[in-house]
């Protein structure tokens, strides 16, 4: 497993590396400044953000007109203001941009309230760090306000539609012909894979990581490596057991691979699935189930983290199998179950005997 993310962490390096060409030349600093505290895709997504920030400087700041990305320097950020960096959040909601791989390819782009504050966070951090340098005289971002966040309901699978999603990924009767041909080779992969995801509540990115000696069946634990870097041991039930080892053994005794593959899950070819490739799984079997919810493997996640709640009742249980850092991320997950309870103690209470 630890290739796998040493890999993922070459790429998103490799990427970075290449965004930085196209910023200004004192981005390299702070991109440095900030490696030991932040993770390599968090700077990849700062990079784009603060690429689409310095562009909209030079199309519609004053004083900016006449320079190019390389000109900008780190005095030229005391000549932004607060209110320009308003009007950059509100420019955010609806604008057009040519492609940057071709420049005769125009794209449209639209940013919600958390694209917009991912943006922001960006250029906050960017200033934060070179105000605390002393390098310019004040962070006019952090005056800025974050936009108001609309909390999405949180969508999950209940019992039942949990039952038949399991059930249409073992039969496949409702899968198209096409996807029949496919069906019988991948379905114990599939089944595997969905009842892990269902049956622990971990990341994607957490599941196609994972190596055949990152699971230990005398203890039903896996290893998986968390958001950070850090390693923990998430367990599981007999279900979950079951048709892992009926995936393994297929999957060494059938499945096309090279000898040297470690990954648990293979893609038809024969090499690590991919996070993509799990997110279609997903979709193709869950549109068999609802129509009215878009299930993606976080809102497998979900259904187990609602599970587990209810089951427990235990908020820090949940948080800490989830891998949040932050106990207040997952109160404001679960919320509306908590809400649920308390209305509960509300009519267990008797204050006079009948």
């Amino acid at each position: 497993m630890a290739d796998y993310f040493q890999e993922q962490k070459q790429k998103y390096t490799l990427q970075l590396r290449e965004i930085l060409k196209s910023l200004p030349p004192f981005a390299d600093e702070f991109f440095r400044g900030i490696s030991l505290t932040t993770s390599v895709k968090t700077r990849v997504g700062y990079a784009h953000d603060l690429r689409i920030f310095f562009n909209y400087i030079l199309d519609f700041v004053d004083g900016f007109e006449n320079k190019t990305m390389k000109d900008i320097t780190i005095s030229d950020l005391d000549l932004i203001e607060s209110e320009e960096i308003d009007r950059f959040l509100e420019y955010l909601s609806y604008y057009t941009k040519n492609d940057y791989k071709n420049s005769k390819s125009e794209q449209e782009f639209q940013n919600d309230e958390h694209g917009k504050a991912r943006k922001l966070a960006a250029i906050r951090s960017m200033y934060k760090f070179f105000y605390k340098k002393k390098k310019v005289k004040a962070n006019p971002a952090a005056i800025v306000d974050l936009p108001k966040i609309h909390e999405k309901a949180i969508i999950r699978l209940d019992v039942d539609e949990v039952a038949n999603l399991l059930d249409e990924i073992e039969s496949g009767e409702n899968l198209s012909e096409r996807q029949k041909k496919f069906h019988e080779k991948l379905k114990l992969r599939d089944l595997a894979l969905v009842t892990l995801l269902l049956g622990t509540g971990m990341r994607v990115s957490e599941c196609v990581g994972i190596n055949l000696d990152d699971i230990d069946f005398k203890q039903n634990g896996v290893k998986v490596t968390r958001k950070g870097g850090n390693q923990v041991i998430l367990y599981f039930g007999d279900e979950v057991r079951e048709a892992l080892l009926n995936y393994i053994d297929y999957r060494n005794e059938s499945l096309v691979k090279s000898e040297d593959e470690t990954a648990l899950f293979l893609s038809n070819r024969g090499t690590r699935i991919n996070v993509r490739s799990v997110q279609n799984l997903v979709k193709k079997y869950s549109q068999l189930v609802t129509s009215v919810k878009n299930i993606t493997p976080h809102k497998l996640r979900s259904t187990y983290g609602t599970n587990l709640y209810q089951e427990t009742g235990d908020i820090y249980l949940v948080a800490d199998v989830l891998g949040h850092a932050d106990v207040n991320t997952t109160r404001k997950h679960y919320a509306d179950i908590e809400e649920s309870r308390r209305r509960l103690a509300s009519k267990v209470i008797k204050l006079r005997k009948d």
